[in-house]
């Protein structure tokens, strides 16, 4: 089963970078949302400290297309890129809807509108028997409203689809938090 390390957490205010993660799964070495940081050693250091060099990276996966998580993928050449409607690998764009995708046994994609009509839910079952959910439907733990969704209507159906699958959500901005913990209905 997959190994889940957070590379670095983000967070939003004056300032904003995306939480990146480093996902395991055998021969699959894959990164999720490597967006906007303080400085490309806030990804690379944490990366060299597991060990993984970056030309062993062979998946980038994207919750949506905004620079914020996207910034970085170039400090993982050459790789298979994931997004919503496409697997891209140099001058290669396999299309395909996401949904249901398996990147490697245990590594899966949900197609999750909200805070945008084309984001994408990454889930990741580990041996301890958790399902990590890496998602973009919650900015941080403390967050319930998403001030920029572009598809409001759709965030809590698409919550209650992953609140049903995970039991660790990963939020674009924040740390790991258990499902139990997650804002998911208007108080």
């Amino acid at each position: 089963m997959a190994m889940v390390d957070i590379l670095f957490t983000g967070y939003v205010g004056n300032r904003v970078a995306g939480t990146v993660s480093l996902i395991r799964d055998g021969d699959t070495v894959a990164i999720i949302d490597p967006g906007m940081v303080p400085n490309r050693a806030a990804i690379l250091d944490p990366l060299a400290a597991l060990g993984v060099d970056p030309g062993t990276v062979t998946d980038v996966i994207i919750s949506h297309h905004h620079p914020d998580h996207t910034m970085n993928i170039a400090l993982f050449p050459p790789v298979r890129v994931h997004d919503h409607w496409a697997v891209y690998e140099n001058d290669v764009w396999q299309s395909r809807a996401a949904e249901g995708v398996a990147v490697s046994p245990d590594i899966s994609l949900l197609e999750t509108p909200g805070h945008t009509p084309q984001d994408i839910t990454t889930l990741v079952r580990t041996d301890d028997g958790e399902v990590y959910a890496f998602t973009h439907l919650w900015w941080h733990r403390d967050a319930f409203d998403d001030p920029r969704a572009a598809v409001p209507d759709a965030l809590l159906p698409s919550r209650e689809r992953v609140l049903a699958a995970a039991t660790i959500i990963v939020p674009g901005h924040g740390g790991p938090f258990p499902v139990a913990a997650a804002p998911h209905r208007s108080p």
